[in-house]
């Protein structure tokens, strides 16, 4: 068999394994339709990908098995959960490794980028069989390190989770673990990389994971998973080597920029009541002094609909319905255009009654900044690392002069 041949049988295995767990493990019924139909985009967008004629980019497939405890909340009911289920999982990985010698690239030790799925094998009477669609970053620790036969990292996942068992009061009782069909899937954790061949590896990660909803449907208090993962990463088409000389990267002059921001969301406040509209809006003043991070304050204004809904025969003003904050931020910069936000935000003023529980929050999520300095992208605010809502955010960027 021809290694052009060879590459045509693995495409056409990839292809089919993606149909596998899209069709034959995903339930039926009509509320997952949707589900499929973005596991079809996902094979169509992806096949182009695996073509070999590309030589900026190194290429990758990864196919994992995966299996670890599920953390339990310490309550009766949580314990039970955790006691009834064995997490096993299957995951497909496709990932692009691009070796322009560009300050990002070298700065973060030419990383790996894609997207994948994953699918729980086993199913649970009370949670469900956890599925997940998502991007990944996968970050070693040294770009020398990676010519070694072992070499070390670290990862992070951000997706959709879905096909769970949401909480029912008739149904399923038992669940308070999650109130919806559809979550946020984060996985974050260490990986290590055992180099078989040029082309092959073996990949062994330890990871948290967890889904979430984000308090758009309650209960919410999120599943939370341990897995080890073990699998074997194949680059795809030709072989291209790490660059080895550092860049030519130009001393950073320290920049500023303000940020405005637009946040939109929902919110459940107790289960079985309605879910209302969340949003508020930003204004931040970072500087940049490197290429990794810029940081800086500002302020947030949030507000919530409903009070008169929620708390009926009181009378609210519009001050009872806003809070005001002050927030540090901080960017981490992975590319020219792919940042983290985190903020920690002291209230100025604030209202129990919308569910901002203590004086402070905190903020992560992913932005991406495109060339007309518009941004776009999704955060959770949560207190003491309980969710308050998704931000899914919108804004522009203006440079200070």
């Amino acid at each position: 068999m021809s290694l052009a041949l060879g590459f045509e049988v693995v495409k056409g295995g990839i292809i089919k394994i993606f149909y596998f767990i899209l069709t034959s493990i995903c339930p039926s019924d009509r509320n997952m339709a949707w589900f499929r139909l973005i596991g079809f985009f996902v094979i169509v967008l992806g096949y182009p990908f695996l073509g070999f004629g590309q030589a900026e980019f190194q290429k990758s497939i990864k196919l994992s098995y995966e299996r670890g405890p599920m953390l339990s909340n310490g309550t009766d009911w949580g314990d039970q959960i955790k006691d009834g289920f064995q997490y096993h999982a299957v995951d497909v990985q496709l990932g692009w490794k691009k070796f322009e010698n560009t300050p990002y690239n070298h700065l973060y030790r030419y990383p790996i980028f894609g997207f994948g799925i994953n699918s729980t094998l086993n199913y649970s009477s009370e949670i469900g069989r956890p599925q997940a669609i998502y991007g990944f970053m996968d970050i070693p620790f040294s770009i020398s390190g990676q010519n070694r036969k072992i070499s070390f990292g670290y990862f992070t996942q951000l997706g959709l989770g879905f096909n769970l068992k949401p909480f029912d009061e008739l149904e399923n009782p038992d669940n308070q673990y999650i109130g919806s069909k559809v979550n946020c899937y984060v996985n974050v954790g260490l990986n290590s990389t055992i180099k078989l061949s040029e082309r092959m590896d073996v990949k062994t990660s330890f990871g948290f994971k967890h889904f979430s909803n984000g308090s758009t449907k309650r209960p919410n208090a999120g599943i939370n998973l341990f897995p080890v993962n073990l699998g074997v990463h194949v680059k795809l088409g030709e072989l291209i080597p790490i660059p080895q000389e550092k860049p030519l990267i130009p001393e950073k002059a320290l920049k500023s920029f303000w940020n405005l921001a637009l946040y939109t969301g929902i919110k459940n406040y107790e289960v079985g009541e309605e879910t209302y509209f969340r949003g508020g809006l930003g204004i931040n003043y970072l500087i940049e002094p490197k290429y990794k991070y810029r940081f800086g304050l500002g302020f947030d204004m949030f507000w919530a609909q409903g009070m008169e809904s929620r708390n009926p025969g009181e009378t609210f003003s519009i001050r009872d319905q806003t809070s005001l904050a002050i927030v540090g931020s901080w960017e981490w910069q992975v590319t020219e255009k792919l940042y983290v936000p985190i903020g920690l935000g002291a209230y100025l003023y604030r209202n129990e009654l919308n569910q901002e529980i203590t004086w402070f929050y905190e903020r992560i999520g992913a932005r991406y900044r495109f060339d007309n300095n518009m941004f776009a992208g999704m955060q959770i605010k949560a207190h003491k690392a309980k969710a308050d809502f998704f931000e899914f955010t919108v804004g522009y960027t203006i440079p200070s002069k």
